[in-house]
């Protein structure tokens, strides 16, 4: 170790770790303050922060990236993973890993085709889930009384539209203002489809029109993203997608129940033409007159042609008529003739009802009843004989000998369990008072009393027992419990109470003078 001290040291300077990473740091920031790079996306990195961390890489080589919060903000596109981007920033290093990165102040797609081959991709990705499924699409109300529309408020895509209603068929309006580009259209488009959804069904509008003039693919991106076609896809309230002019095509355009090539066009498909409408009612109604008076003209013809082939009204009553008078010739004698039949059958019928055979009869009957009755009499004595005879059978076993047998049975049992129960009370008693006797005996073996017959004593102060000599001190009165009784004491070290004065005898004091 001597040897390594004594060493020639060389004149290079010697640098603590954080000033070599600082003169890094400043060569760094000072050689490229500004450079912009060309890379492809990946491994990006969103923290609650709002920070936003990446890598740029190409075919051999991957420089880390940061964007800071309000840069994120402000950016017109949301990177993604593949994207190939051109960024402009600054290099620095990360003195904390000892590792350099770029500071994003700017991002831009790295020209149209990588925004055509993402676009592409996220439409692929899209389709697949079933979004554009054309069996999702729901159809357009015929005549809506109010329609939504989410556009821009300053814009001259709703002065079109609302020119284009007025003309055709004015319909309430209700508009709900959005960015139309930039980084808050998205949110903004996919929150007003769906706060458009939430509305009350009193108030929720028939139809809905997204709506855009034309621009660049830039421009128009805000309608590609995932969110707006998914707020599209799920509103229950058909869906026109006028985002715009006839050769530009969004995402939005796949989702929504219809595409209208332009603003305008949005707003003929959503209403008919009024005079149309009016005139076309006009022309059903006289078609339905026209149609009317025919089908009576040729219902009363045909009512007509019918007629013919029936009878006069005067032919189909004759017969009757001549009917009616027969019978009403006929009735008379009917009527004589019956009362005739009813007489001589009556007179049949009264003829074997005389006085004398009633009482023939009578006289018969009341010969069967007294029969009857001298035969009752004896049979009702022979029952109640048997009757009784039955009864002395049946008493001679109804005996109290068994009933008394069983009693003495069921005493002679009831006094052996009394017997036992007894027993084992005592038993169960004795038992009881032994282990009462026992833990009695174990009290005064553990008890304190004890101890005193042994010898100790127990020293209480003026509040709680006193087991030190330090405590004994500083109380004022002590309390000794002896094996035969207590008694006060006073610590040595106690103030003295003072002593009353004792009174002695003295001689009486002198009279004064009363002069």
């Amino acid at each position: 170790m001597d040897l390594i001290d004594d060493a020639p040291k060389g004149n290079a300077p010697e640098f603590t770790v954080s000033e070599l990473s600082g003169a890094v740091k400043r060569m760094i920031e000072g050689e490229f303050s500004h450079v912009r790079i060309r890379g492809e996306l990946s491994r990006i990195s969103r923290p609650s922060s709002g920070h936003l961390y990446m890598d740029l890489k190409d075919d051999r080589s991957v420089i880390a990236g940061v964007m800071w919060k309000g840069t994120v903000s402000r950016l017109q596109m949301r990177p993604e993973e593949g994207m190939e981007v051109v960024i402009t920033g600054r290099l620095t290093t990360f003195p904390g890993q000892s590792k350099y990165q770029v500071v994003i102040e700017d991002m831009a797609p790295a020209g149209l085709g990588a925004l055509m081959a993402m676009l592409e991709k996220r439409r692929a990705q899209l389709q697949a889930e079933g979004l554009f499924d054309p069996a999702r699409k729901k159809p357009l109300p015929y005549l809506p009384e109010v329609i939504g529309v989410i556009t821009s408020p300053s814009g001259a895509v709703i002065r079109d539209i609302l020119h284009r209603l007025s003309d055709r068929f004015p319909r309430r309006v209700l508009l709900w203002p959005v960015a139309v580009q930039g980084k808050d259209c998205a949110p903004q488009v996919a929150r007003a489809i769906r706060a458009f959804n939430e509305m009350p069904e009193s108030h929720r509008p028939d139809l809905l029109i997204v709506a855009r003039g034309g621009g660049s693919v830039e421009d128009l991106w805000g309608f590609n993203e995932e969110i707006v076609v998914r707020a599209a896809a799920a509103s229950r309230i058909p869906l026109i997608s006028a985002v715009g002019h006839e050769t530009d095509t969004t995402l939005i355009d796949y989702a929504a129940d219809k595409r209208a090539p332009t603003p305008t066009a949005a707003a003929e498909m959503a209403v008919p033409v009024r005079a149309e409408l009016m005139a076309w009612v006009a022309d059903q109604g006289a078609r339905l007159a026209r149609a009317s008076a025919n089908g009576l003209s040729q219902r009363g013809q045909r009512l007509r042609d019918l007629s013919r082939a029936l009878p006069r009204p005067q032919a189909l009553v004759e017969a009757p008529r001549q009917r009616l008078d027969a019978a009403a010739d006929r009735l008379p004698r009917a009527l004589q003739s019956g009362v005739e039949r009813r007489s001589a059958l009556l007179a049949r019928i009264t003829g074997g009802l005389r006085p004398s055979a009633l009482t023939v009869k009578t006289n018969q009957a009341r010969q069967r009843l007294d029969t009857a009755s001298e035969r009752l009499t004896p049979a009702a004595e022979r029952l109640i004989l048997a009757r009784k005879e039955a009864l002395g059978r049946r008493a001679d076993r109804l005996s109290l000998d068994p009933l008394k047998k069983h009693i003495e049975r069921e005493s002679r049992d009831l006094s052996r369990l009394g017997d036992r129960l007894n027993a084992a009370f005592a038993q169960s008693t004795a038992k009881r008072r032994d282990k009462l006797e026992a833990l009695d005996r174990l009290h005064e073996t553990l008890g304190y009393r004890a101890t005193l017959a042994r010898g100790y004593a127990v020293i209480r102060g003026e509040d709680a027992l006193v087991t030190t000599a330090a405590d004994a001190a500083k109380a004022t009165v002590l309390e000794i419990e002896f094996a035969d009784g207590k008694l006060a004491a006073l610590p040595s070290t106690a103030p003295q109470r003072p002593k009353k004065p004792v009174k002695t005898p003295e001689s009486p004091p002198e009279q004064g003078s009363l002069l």
